[in-house]
């Protein structure tokens, strides 16, 4: 029998010296006997070093990140169990990829162990403020991890507490960091620990404030916050409370009436005496001006600001959107966010004056969801189309255009009232009402969401091809060639 010592309980670097010269030596598993510290026993011999040179190894690079996380586990069988796999690995080239195999099996299972006692530690540490001594800040907190974790965790806890000077003691090991220097030191009791600071009241109030009886889980709770943890988490006095209490507090959730959200601006529910007389608008200024104190619907509530059509007065084409997007809306700009910057390269590449061209949108404020401080576009609905169909015909009656291009389907039906799909439009050469050509093709905010890098430029080009056919009918907008 051959003892292989190791200094440390996760001494990766030691079991893989001893592991690569019992391998080279042929020394099969069960004749080893691995221990960990200053056990009494014998040493690796040295005859076996000596002829330990005999074969060569290899190893998929997998198993090297399986090792440094089976070996962090507190299974004694830790380091049998690995040199066994890098045994059978010489011969078995794919033994890894066999999920079923007793051993492969077992590692795996060790190592999610270990990455799952690693993620409990980095949630359910609660630090307590402590005096140092000298009057100054630092943080104590106590936690018992079931595996040999601390060094793999360590990172985390800098790099999140990186200003903060602080201990973890556990007892496995102490973790120490001052400001500069991580340190390991030796195991420590809960008894050294602080059983509680000023802030945890606090802590408390907030924990039991977003507390939801509605969406209350515990089966689901406790599988993410085992009751093991619940001692050393100052909120765990108050979770048996708060389920208790759940039942009823849903119920009087329930039969409360329900609450409107309050909208920024109240929207007029009266005539606005000093609105202008739409009906006396004779000029493009005088629309623009006009449509900045626009209340034809309610999307004026929320969104920042009117963004009347550019371009001008006498452009051979106008280019019809859907509604300003985020940046538009702060700008209060067509075409100025990144769907305007892709249409902006497509119209250099058909060759076609971006400056020569008029646009507009079919809607003339932005309509969105609120997701935490971002604001995500949402499609207008009929009756807001409608609504700013008056705009639109203002603009197309001053500019008065030669040729007319619905980007997208909400433009299409817009300028239309067509109800089929874009698809069947596309290509077609079209009419308004009043005879102006008008062509149809997608809006280029379409091109950005495309996932598939290949469809994206297989589409874009498709795009480019219709805005080419734009600059064929209306001359105008040529790019001058270069001498």
């Amino acid at each position: 029998m051959f003892v292989a010592r190791l200094s440390h309980p996760v001494d990766f670097e030691g079991w893989r010296g001893f592991a690569r010269r019992f391998a080279q030596a042929l020394v099969a598993p069960s004749a080893i006997d691995w221990r960990v510290g200053d056990h009494e026993g014998g040493l690796f011999g040295e005859d076996l070093v000596e002829g330990g040179e005999g074969r060569a190894l290899s190893v998929p690079r997998a198993f090297i990140a399986l090792a440094q996380e089976v070996i962090c586990h507190s299974d004694p069988a830790r380091f049998d169990l690995l040199y066994r796999l890098l045994w059978r690995l010489q011969e078995e080239k794919e033994l890894l990829q066999i999920a079923s195999d007793h051993d492969v099996h077992r590692a795996a299972a060790l190592a999610r162990a270990v990455r799952r006692d690693m993620h409990k530690m980095t949630a359910f540490v609660r630090f307590r403020e402590v005096d140092d001594g000298d009057g100054g800040e630092a943080f104590v907190a106590w936690f018992e991890p079931e595996h040999h974790i601390l060094e793999k965790v360590a990172p985390f806890f800098v790099e999140r507490f990186t200003t903060m000077r602080w201990t973890i003691l556990t007892p496995r090991g102490t973790l120490l960091w001052d400001g500069r220097e991580l340190k390991l030191g030796e195991a420590a009791t809960r008894a050294q620990a602080p059983t509680s600071d000023a802030m945890e009241e606090w802590w408390r109030t907030y924990y039991a404030s977003i507390f939801n009886p509605a969406r209350l889980k515990p089966k689901a709770m406790k599988a993410e916050m085992p009751v093991k943890y619940w001692r050393n988490l100052p909120e765990a006095e108050l979770i048996s409370p708060l389920i208790a209490d759940a039942t009823r507090r849903t119920q009087e959730m329930i039969m409360s009436a329900p609450t409107s959200p309050q909208k920024r601006r109240p929207a007029a529910s009266t005539p606005d005496p000093a609105a202008p007389d739409l009906s006396a608008i004779e000029s493009w200024e005088e629309a623009a001006s006009a449509a900045r104190s626009c209340r034809r619907c309610d999307l004026w509530c929320d969104a920042t600001q009117t963004v009347f059509g550019e371009g001008p007065r006498s452009a051979p084409v106008v280019f019809v959107g859907e509604q300003p997007g985020d940046q538009e809306d702060l700008a209060g700009t067509p075409f100025v966010g990144p769907a305007g910057k892709v249409f902006d390269r497509a119209m250099a590449e058909a060759g076609l004056d971006r400056t020569q061209a008029y646009v507009t949108n079919a809607v003339k404020h932005f309509k969105f969801q609120l997701r935490g401080k971002r604001r995500i576009h949402e499609k207008p609905n009929a009756g807001e189309v409608k609504a700013c169909r008056f705009w639109l015909d203002l603009e197309l009656g001053f500019v008065k255009p030669q040729l007319v291009v619905a980007l997208g389907a909400t433009a299409l039906k817009a300028l239309t009232g067509h109800a089929g799909s874009l698809a069947s439009a596309r290509g077609r050469e079209l009419a308004l009402p009043d005879g102006t050509p008008l062509l149809a093709t997608v809006h280029p905010s379409y091109l950005l969401r495309l996932p598939d890098e290949q469809a994206k430029e297989s589409e874009t080009k498709r795009f480019i091809t219709d805005l080419k056919h734009v600059g064929s009918l209306a001359p105008g907008l040529r790019l001058p060639r270069a001498a």
